[in-house]
């Protein structure tokens, strides 16, 4: 039976075939980005009290915000 090189040992080479740039309009890297736009376009994990229901606390943080549009998705009771 031939010996079998493991995966971590194969010398792998990254083949780049153009560089290229894009258009801002169209984004820009993470660490580029502002905090407005990670809100704005982002996603706030949030642990719900007991109490106001999930209609309300969506209301709340569209208020604080300053936000146009909220939403909420998935099961938020427990």
């Amino acid at each position: 039976m031939p010996k079998t090189t493991p995966p971590w040992e194969i010398r792998r080479e990254q083949i780049i075939k153009k560089e290229d740039a894009t258009d801002a309009k169209y984004g820009c890297k993470p660490q580029d980005r502002s905090p407005a736009d990670y809100i704005r376009n982002g996603v706030i994990n949030l642990d719900k009290p007991a109490g106001p229901t999930s209609h309300e606390v969506a209301a709340w943080t569209k208020k604080i915000l300053h936000l146009s549009c909220i939403g909420h998705g998935g099961t938020l009771e427990a």
